[in-house]
């Protein structure tokens, strides 16, 4: 009945846009939808190989108490997610909500409670240092932390909840998603004008502050030249300005902290890479602007293809043949989301097999992942593959005890 209440929230308080701000608040809709039908079906008997002269079972507990530390990106959707899970689980919930994002989060507090979730399942805790999030991780009281943002921070939380403290009397679970820089591979023979669109959505979407956004695009060199122009004459349409005006495709970036990191880029792409559109700040009034970028010419080793940028910004690469072109993909840290456009079955078929991401999708973009049609999570420094949204990431909050009985 509020879903418009709780967009307008986002396009007023991380920037964005109408139309990301209705999928957001639909992703967080599902999430719950999803999570409480999914613990129907795992609070139930659990199936397991009968032996003669036993009663056997299995049965999922909650772990405890889990700190919950999501990002600003998917103000809602992913903290809603994320703590629902925890929480129809039967554990309870130390969520500190993303600096940037605290009143989405209260607000979605304020759903929790008006829909009847007891006083002290879900306690929120917002705070502007990383001392509170530390604390959370470190104390020994703490069975499980489940966080979603970036690389650097994820994995200092994934040593600290390794450290066994004097009195912790289990070991620490850690789901983690941390990011990726994603990669459309473009074979020869395909529609032009549909992957120009893909490319255009996935990588300036909420300005490419998705951690499956586009943020490298690999074409055969049959095709480079002509996607690149493409691509460059969809850039310099989109309108960069207020998220509240139905007519923005790309408002401003969540913070000056963000925008600081992402100018930095800016500077790196000009050496690195030929530049085609953007490239410098956008002055507006009431926010951190970024012009949607694309560096052509790119090696595929350099800094802007192999470090996360978190903002509007493209390097294209032009590759010599399809499993060239899928190599380079491969050759980042990350393994988060990809895609690969190809007529040729063998091509897919190899991009099947040897794309080495968590979620690949082939001749679609690599942005708009569904509840429950693509479980979402990636591999290598992209986290610990939580499968958000499918039907084995709520097992990851509880344990399970097997009982048998001699009749």
């Amino acid at each position: 009945k509020q879903k418009h209440y709780y967009s307008a929230w986002m396009v007023y308080e991380v920037g964005k846009n109408w139309v990301e701000a209705d999928a957001d608040t639909a992703e967080a809709i599902d999430f719950l939808e999803f999570y409480a039908r999914e613990m129907f079906r795992l609070a139930g008997p659990q199936p397991v190989t009968n032996e003669p002269g036993e009663e056997n079972g299995l049965q999922y507990i909650p772990l405890g108490v889990g700190a919950v530390i999501p990002p600003f990106n998917f103000a809602l959707a992913i903290t809603c997610g994320m703590t629902v899970s925890a929480a129809v689980t039967g554990n309870t919930v130390l969520l500190k909500p993303a600096i940037p994002a605290p009143v989405i989060a209260y607000k979605m507090m304020e759903l929790l409670e008006a829909a009847g979730m007891p006083a002290g399942v879900v306690n929120f805790i917002p705070s502007n240092g990383a001392e509170v999030g530390q604390m959370m991780v470190q104390d020994i009281r703490t069975r499980f932390v489940s966080f979603t943002g970036s690389r650097e921070v994820g994995c200092k939380i994934y040593a600290d909840a390794a450290q066994v403290r004097p009195g912790q009397k289990w070991l620490k679970r850690v789901i983690a998603e941390m990011g990726g820089k994603d990669a459309i591979v473009v074979d020869e023979g395909t529609d032009l004008d549909d992957v120009a669109a893909g490319i255009v959505a996935a990588a300036f979407g909420f300005s490419g502050q998705k951690c499956s956004a586009c943020s490298r695009v690999i074409a055969h060199e049959k095709v480079y030249d002509e996607l690149l122009a493409k691509v460059v004459e969809r850039t310099k349409r989109l309108v960069v300005g207020d998220p509240a005006d139905p007519k923005t495709n790309v408002g401003p970036v969540a913070s000056i902290k963000y925008w600081e990191k992402i100018v930095s880029y800016l500077s790196v792409g000009k050496t690195e890479g030929r530049l085609m559109t953007g490239g410098e700040p956008v002055e507006l009034e009431g926010g951190y602007y970024i012009a949607p970028t694309i560096y052509a010419d790119v090696d595929p080793c350099s800094r802007i293809s192999c470090e996360e940028i978190f903002g509007p910004v493209v390097a294209f690469h032009k590759a010599p043949d399809f499993k060239t072109a899928i190599a380079w993909a491969n050759n980042t840290d990350y393994g988060l989301t990809g895609s690969a456009y190809s007529n040729n079955r063998e091509h897919i078929e190899y991009a099947r097999r040897e794309f080495h991401v968590g979620n690949l999708y082939l001749n679609r973009k690599c942005t708009g992942a569904l509840v429950g049609v693509h479980p979402f999570g990636g591999f290598n420094m992209s986290g610990t593959d939580s499968k958000a949204g499918g039907y084995d990431y709520l097992i990851q909050f509880m344990q399970g005890k097997s009982i048998a009985e001699k009749l």
